[in-house]
């Protein structure tokens, strides 16, 4: 007879059971759980507006490390900035601001009077009606232009931040140059607006004055920036972390490629002959990129895509017109000048250290002696009415503007240049590099008054220009001249289109090149391409994959993504950014050498300068092309000593941040959170109870049978 222990079989059974249950309880309470997530939070997407630093300021936005939650609350009037400023019943908020609201003194007011109750922002799309939305300064890059070194030597009037009238950028909020502890949430989509429009109405939209006493919607933005203070302090506390974790930073240099290219080839020299020579050349300029307080979002169509159009169509009207010279032109498109001249700072230090361009080239350097004229193209918001400026007195000056005058009346372009004016006013332009070196350097600056009421925003954009895509490249070849006698093409893209505004002032601006140069008249009846411009402006303000584009590329090349390429300069990265590799492969194409009778096989066999492309019609051609690029990165990050408060160079660097998201959900009342901790906390105490009353009569509860012997 062997006795078996029963009762302490059925016991460890009945343990392993409920051990068991309980494991899948929570397995399927996780399931359950992550479904009730969903539920609960509907993610809404958007731009965040991030954190930039330069050497003394930190400016943009930052949400707390967690992510910051605020209850919807829509911005009508300032009667609504009021009730959050004094009465602010279920606080923190997140105003939901229309842009016709969104102004320096009303944001301004939500930081400094309402902080304690805001925890975030939300910029609503609305731009109908809008008549004017610039973050931008009133004077952009003031500390960084010559008027900032002669300001103490001259008495001319320089552009004032506090009087629109004396300003560069009349209609600048200056709220790019702010900073904000809450983050600033962007929602374009109509479908995202929605989501919050009628999560707002349907729970806080009424009885406002008794909203803390129910269930409210809120939103919840997780932007948080690691770097803050300054530049200075930013980079040297990355230094200091770097030497404890290995690639730790907190910001970046913003930094870039400069675009550029020569309108003959350079000859190329042995290592041992790179000198300086007597070459001369006419520099001709202008800026590529844009920025605004958003990330990702921002054309910026008139502030810099006109006048990097103009100068694209100059180079192809000079590369056909003009077959050789004894002086070369160098194109030269300048990146991140938004943020104190980036671009041009470096190019005029690499001019001084005999760095440009870089020994890769095999060509000889240059220097600013080299430059017998620069021509440098600033904002062009008005077409038809070109001023000429130059800091010092510069016979060169009044020779453009008289040729601008003489070849308009010839062909009847319709645009007004008036007299050159001597001023240290300048506008925000790359020249401002060159002439805080040199005031007498031979700077001509092309530009209008302003005129973009949306400078440096999300709304400058294709309806600022008033463009349409005309699509007529399949009929007419954009890489040839367009022949004026052809009239104002009114047929292809309307009367007084911006196509035919950038094609007459273009061909202007490059006849009088033209003469500049070879001291004669141009004499043919050709101008620069409207369906090329046409073609130029779809690619950058609506869609990269493009006619234009695609034949910048090998014939086989798959389709890209669509979406027009950002030109914010952004910092480095291991890959050239889209916006200055479209550049550089169209000045390929439209500057470059068409090789005769070459195969896909030979233009290989020779590498760079020739470069294989599909050209107009897809069927493939060789060119040899100039194009290059150099370095666009602030001199004062080469030099470990250099002082950061001294505003000589660029100091801009961009904060580092892991994630950007928002989502919104219902915060319950304070009575439902009540609630639920006063039941989350009986329910506690009752388990306790429970679970000690089972286990002090264990014995009893789990006592299913008595000791049996099996005979």
């Amino acid at each position: 007879m062997i006795p078996v222990q029963g009762p302490i079989y059925v016991k460890r059974f009945s343990w392993w059971y409920i051990a068991v249950w309980f494991a899948f309880q929570q397995i399927e309470l996780g399931a359950n759980g992550q479904r009730m997530k969903d539920n609960m939070y509907t993610p809404v997407n958007g731009a965040h507006c991030f954190r930039r630093l330069n050497g003394t300021h930190v400016t943009g936005c930052s949400s707390n490390n967690g992510g910051s939650v605020g209850v919807l609350h829509l911005i009508n009037s300032k009667a609504d900035i009021d009730f959050i400023v004094h009465k602010h019943p279920s606080p923190p908020y997140a105003p939901i601001v229309p842009p016709a609201l969104y102004t320096r003194e009303n944001i301004l007011r939500l930081r400094d009077e309402a902080g304690p109750y805001v925890s975030a922002l939300v910029l609503m799309n609305n731009a109908s009606g809008l008549e004017q939305f610039s973050q931008e300064s009133r004077c952009p890059n003031q500390y960084s232009g010559l008027s900032s070194v002669l300001k103490q030597l001259t008495d001319d009037q320089q552009c004032s931040v506090d009087r629109a009238e004396d300003s560069w950028n009349p209609w600048g909020s200056g709220l790019l140059l702010e900073d904000f502890p809450f983050p600033i949430f962007y929602v374009a989509g109509v479908s995202e607006m929605e989501k919050l429009l009628d999560c707002y109405e349907k729970f806080n939209a009424y009885d406002i004055e008794n909203q803390h006493q129910r269930s409210l919607c809120a939103i919840e933005v997780k932007a948080f920036m690691s770097a803050a203070v300054s530049t200075d302090i930013c980079m040297r506390r990355s230094n200091s972390y770097n030497s404890l974790i290995p690639a730790t930073k907190f910001c970046d240099p913003l930094q870039g490629k400069n675009v550029y290219a020569t309108l003959f080839p350079r000859p190329n020299v042995p290592e041992e002959q790179r000198v300086e020579g007597p070459e001369r050349i006419v520099l001709v300029s202008t800026r590529t990129d844009t920025t605004t307080m958003f990330d990702g979002v921002g054309l910026g169509a008139m502030d810099s895509v006109i006048p990097f159009a103009v100068l694209v169509a100059v180079g192809h009207f000079l590369s056909n017109a003009l077959p050789s010279n004894d002086r070369n032109v160098l194109f030269l498109f300048f990146n991140g000048e938004s943020y104190d001249y980036i671009g041009s700072q470096r190019f005029v230090y690499d001019l001084q250290t005999g760095a440009f361009p870089s020994r890769s080239t095999q060509t000889k350097p240059i220097s600013m002696d080299n430059i017998e004229l620069m021509i440098d193209l600033g904002s062009l918001d008005n077409l038809t009415d070109l001023n000429v400026y130059h800091a010092a007195p510069q016979p060169m000056a009044t020779k453009v503007a008289e040729l601008l005058r003489k070849i308009n009346q010839q062909f009847g372009f319709g645009i007004q240049a008036g007299q050159p004016v001597l001023t240290s006013n300048l506008p925000p332009v790359s020249a401002q590099s060159f002439l805080r070196e040199n005031i007498t350097f031979p700077a001509v600056i092309i530009a209008s008054k302003p005129g973009n009421r949306f400078y440096h925003s999300i709304y400058d954009d294709q309806e600022n220009l008033h463009y349409r895509y005309g699509n007529h490249s399949r009929k007419y070849d954009f890489t040839q001249l367009e022949d004026l006698d052809l009239g104002d093409r009114s047929d292809l893209f309307g009367k007084d289109s911006i196509q035919m505004r950038i094609r007459n002032a273009s061909s202007l601006i490059g006849m009088s090149i033209y003469e500049l140069l070879t001291g004669r008249a141009y004499g043919q009846r050709n101008g620069t391409n409207s369906v090329l411009i046409d073609e130029f402006l779809h690619c950058f303000l609506e869609s990269a994959d493009c006619p234009l584009f695609r034949a910048t590329v090998k014939p086989d090349t798959p389709h890209v993504y669509p979406a027009p390429p950002s030109r914010y300069i952004s910092v480095h990265t291991t890959l050239t950014a889209d916006a200055t590799g479209w550049t550089y492969r169209v000045l390929g194409l439209l500057l470059g050498q068409k090789v005769e009778n070459a195969t896909k096989e030979n233009c290989s066999a020779l590498h760079l300068p020739y470069q294989w492309m599909a050209g107009y019609g897809g069927a493939g051609e060789c060119r040899r092309t100039t194009q290059n690029m150099s370095l666009a990165l602030s001199p004062a990050f080469t030099n470990e000593t250099y002082d950061f408060t001294s505003y000589r160079y660029s100091t801009w660097t961009e904060s580092t941040w892991s994630e950007m998201t928002a989502r919104i959900f219902l915060r319950p009342s304070p009575a439902h959170e009540t609630l639920t901790l006063s039941i989350g906390i009986v329910v506690m105490v009752i388990s306790f109870v429970l679970v000690f009353l089972i286990n002090s009569r264990s014995d009893v509860l789990f006592n299913q049978g008595s000791t049996s012997s099996i005979p």
